[in-house]
């Protein structure tokens, strides 16, 4: 089976309830006992948690694939330092080939060392950066370094680092698809999960689901993704993504949800040829050769994974996180409060 055939066939049955997903279900069981026994062993403290001398604020998802996960981490970052935080990031580093080690990351840092939501992160967040499957080892290096708030990115599931604030973002478009566990569903933990964060966060809005809501997803807070320009990737020029509007271009993306990428370009009135790849794929300039002289759009994320001594035709699309005030001013002054509260003891 191609990579596209087994993208689609697990597209079926996460969120379109394909029957032959029902054969991965023992799979699924086998899934659960193993997530129950961790999780158990740490809230019995079998296991250790460790804190750092920081704060912490996870930013993570239930689901595997993209959520909207790194714009809001890039979000938070800067509403942080508005409110006087010297914030820092910590990553996994998913696709990175770095060592079991803390890595600080770099603007210029090489995304096939350290993965390219993490150069992202330092490029866009202005802020430190560090990479280590060993979250509280990372969040270590981060105090040393002047951090007196740590935002950790994809870290929910990381239950030895302790955290004083739990963010989930969820696809609105997709949700919880079946809302079963890997790998007959889309899952990490179970649904009833979502009680237990803090604030629940929904890219887009929540669609009907057939599925009874937790009451996290019916108290969660809505935000957009806004692409308001087009960059090309040598830096040569920036237009408003208005200007391209009736245009045909190759829309490009190795992300959780391609699909979103691509329905963003034609809200924009873009007619889109689409190239979806596997998530965090490495991607070259020979695979962004389609035969034709139609302009390339691809996410950002995609875009560090190219130099700047490329061709003019290829463009990438940064997007922001747009939340009504309302909503996001007291989302922030509990955050604040609880990262003040934090830093007092």
């Amino acid at each position: 089976m191609s990579t596209g055939t087994a993208y689609r066939w697990i597209h079926r049955v996460w969120y379109q309830n394909h029957w032959s997903g029902w054969l991965l279900w023992p799979l699924s069981g086998l899934y659960w006992l193993i997530i129950s026994l961790r999780r158990f062993l740490y809230s019995s403290g079998i296991l250790s948690t460790q804190r750092p001398k920081a704060p912490v604020i996870i930013v993570g998802n239930l689901t595997a694939g993209g959520t909207g996960k790194t714009p809001t981490v890039l979000w938070l970052v800067e509403q942080l330092r508005a409110r006087g935080f010297k914030p820092g990031i910590v990553s996994r580093g998913y696709g990175g080939s770095q060592a079991d080690t803390s890595m600080r990351v770099e603007p210029a840092t090489d995304p096939a060392v350290a993965g390219d939501e993490p150069v992202l992160l330092a490029r866009r967040g202005k802020c430190p950066v560090v990479v280590d499957p060993d979250r509280v080892r990372a969040s270590a290096m981060l105090v040393e370094d002047g951090v007196d708030v740590v935002v950790a990115d994809d870290g929910l599931q990381h239950y030895r680092l302790e955290r004083d604030y739990e963010i989930c973002v969820i696809d609105g478009s997709r949700g919880l698809g079946n809302r079963r566990l890997l790998p007959s569903g889309p899952l990490r933990e179970g649904a009833r999960r979502l009680e237990d964060v803090e604030q629940v966060l929904v890219n887009g809005e929540l669609q009907g689901s057939e599925y009874e809501l937790t009451t996290s997803e019916q108290n969660a807070i809505s935000f957009q993704l806004v692409a308001t320009e087009a960059c090309r990737l040598n830096g040569s020029l920036a237009r408003p993504i208005e200007r391209f509007s009736g245009s045909t271009v190759h829309g490009v993306a190795a992300i959780g949800n391609p699909q979103r990428f691509f329905d963003l370009l034609r809200l924009h009135g873009i007619q889109v040829i689409e190239h979806s790849y596997v998530d965090h794929a490495a991607l070259s300039e020979d695979d962004l050769v389609f035969g034709d002289e139609f302009e390339v759009f691809m996410t950002e994320k995609d875009a560090v994974k190219f130099g700047s001594h490329v061709k003019d035709k290829l463009w990438y699309v940064p997007v922001e996180l747009s939340m009504d005030p309302t909503d996001a001013g007291p989302l922030l002054e509990q955050i604040e409060s609880r990262a003040r509260r934090e830093e007092s003891r």
